[in-house]
């Protein structure tokens, strides 16, 4: 029997405009692989909390002390508790609180020459971390469309939001190849 793949998309939720990617991953992935698929689909540096809930059910990393009630996402397999059609939630950050709706678009065959997970598509870039969230990252899109003002900003924080994220930041680059390329050599 062949191999199967799940197609997933996966948005940025509370982000306008939005920020979004459309992986295939091997539906026999365990949800910490998915966990790292998403990082480096989206950009992020994997240094944050983090869980899945699937039908009203929280996975993610056992909580040493045992105050939050997760199940272990290294017991969980895509193709165990998901399927074509199914909706779930990553979240990411607890204090910024990244929240990212997930779909199973399809499950299809594997293509047996092909080296999965792949990046298909996606559009705009990932939001830096430590931003402040969606609102944090809103007030970080008008401090850089500030910027273009020969005068110079409007708001004196702007200059500090614009500095604290670099010239080489670009909220509408996105490259699926470079995040294929980042895909493999990670998950």
């Amino acid at each position: 029997m062949p191999r199967q793949i799940f197609q997933l998309k996966m948005s940025l939720a509370g982000v306008r405009p939005p920020v979004w990617r459309r992986v295939l991953v091997p539906a026999g992935y365990t949800l910490d692989r998915l966990h790292r698929v998403v990082q480096h689909a989206m950009g992020w540096r994997d240094c944050r909390l983090h869980s899945f809930e699937i039908d009203a059910m929280q996975y993610g990393e056992p909580d040493p002390d045992g105050e939050l009630a997760l199940h272990d996402e290294l017991d969980a397999r895509l193709d165990a508790v998901l399927g074509k059609g199914s909706r779930f939630s990553y979240t990411y950050d607890f204090g910024d609180w990244w929240e990212h709706d997930l779909v199973v678009e399809d499950a299809l065959a594997a293509d047996p020459d092909e080296r999965y997970p792949v990046c298909l598509d996606g559009e705009r870039a990932c939001p830096p971390e430590g931003v402040g969230g969606p609102s944090g990252y809103q007030a970080l899109l008008v401090a850089l469309a500030d910027g273009d003002d020969p005068v110079g900003p409007i708001d004196p924080r702007h200059a500090t939001l614009r500095d604290w994220v670099g010239s080489t930041f670009d909220p509408s680059r996105f490259d699926p190849v470079r995040t294929t390329t980042l895909l493999r050599r990670f998950c």
